[in-house]
């Protein structure tokens, strides 16, 4: 028996199926053609839902090591009460090479809306133009500046998680190797929503590809501009990829989801396994009939629905 949608996802995938039949996709290597079709989208895909009005949002200038200063945008919930409580530091979507953080105001806001979790957003710098390791330092940074502000934005650094979608969600897993490794800040929890993990994720599947929304294609675009032509080589270091870790002992407790028609489901599947096999608790979601990044196209699924409730339930549990 082959794979199929979930139907409620098809039918709300059927319309932009309709407006893209017959388009080329672009070429890999293309980066351009991507955030333009890409950030296109996601800004229509978050259009469609409310933001609410009840979250408040403060940005901050952060300075990095190499003389930067990049945007921190923290979303708090405006009957946050004033005692310390939980935080997570939120690395968006967006394959290495598109999005920032205005693109998500909407679904980080939704995400402090209901589970009562404050947020600080970080706008990494994006490969091509700035390879690996400048996006993971950036979020490494932001780490180390939350934990550092902690008492001024009234939050327990005993209570901070590390949370991101997609390459963000690779990005949240790397950044917790490196406090491992460096000793750094403690995280509560790594929250990987169909992470990006793995630059070996190459080869098409043809069970999947029919499916695909994040296709190779585009994987290969999005790891050969963070990595150059060593992507998916022997050397690639697992702050780049959190795949290649030698050995995940002691990171941080970690939920991770990804749909069964998502080219990263093998990729999320191992490192759930690999986890659990070095002593580290994980919760793990594997959801049929749905693609990569779905619940944003689809969110009045029910599929959608239950996604939401768990990711909101984990923030909420910090």
């Amino acid at each position: 028996m082959s794979f199929t949608l979930d139907p409620q996802v098809a039918q709300a995938l059927a319309p932009i199926a309709a407006a893209m039949a017959g388009a080329t996709p672009p070429p890999a290597g293309d980066v351009a053609a991507r955030r333009t079709a890409l950030e296109a989208l996601i800004a229509h895909t978050d259009a469609a839902q409310p933001t609410p009005d009840d979250v408040t949002i403060t940005d901050f200038e952060m300075a990095t090591a190499d003389g930067a200063s990049i945007l921190l945008r923290w979303y708090t919930r405006r009957d946050t009460p004033a005692r310390p409580g939980p935080a997570a530091l939120y690395l968006h979507g967006g394959g290495m090479i598109l999005g920032h953080v205005g693109l998500f105001d909407g679904s980080v806001s939704r995400y402090v809306a209901a589970s009562g979790t404050p947020i600080l957003s970080v706008d990494y710098r994006r490969a091509p133009e700035h390879p690996h390791p400048v996006p993971v330092e950036d979020a490494y940074a932001a780490l180390l500046w939350l934990h550092e502000h902690a008492a001024s934005l009234g939050v327990d650094p005993a209570r901070i998680g590390v949370f991101g979608d997609s390459a963000g969600g690779g990005l949240a897993a790397a950044v917790a190797i490196l406090a491992r490794d460096r000793s750094g800040p403690a995280i509560a929890r790594q929250i990987l929503l169909m992470p990006m993990l793995d630059d070996r994720t190459l080869t098409p599947d043809p069970h999947l590809a029919p499916f695909v929304l994040w296709s190779w294609d585009d994987n290969r675009t999005g790891w050969q501009a963070l990595l150059g032509h060593s992507a998916g080589g022997p050397g690639t270091p697992a702050y780049a990829a959190p795949a290649r870790v030698a050995d995940p002992a002691g990171l941080p407790p970690a939920y991770i989801e990804v749909g069964q028609l998502d080219i990263f489901r093998d990729e999320d599947l191992t490192y759930a396994l690999r986890l659990s096999q070095a002593g580290v608790p994980v919760e793990f979601h594997l959801h049929p009939g749905v693609p990569h990044e779905f619940e944003g196209i689809a969110h009045a699924s029910d599929v959608a629905r239950r996604v939401i409730a768990d990711r909101v339930r984990v923030l909420a549990s910090l």
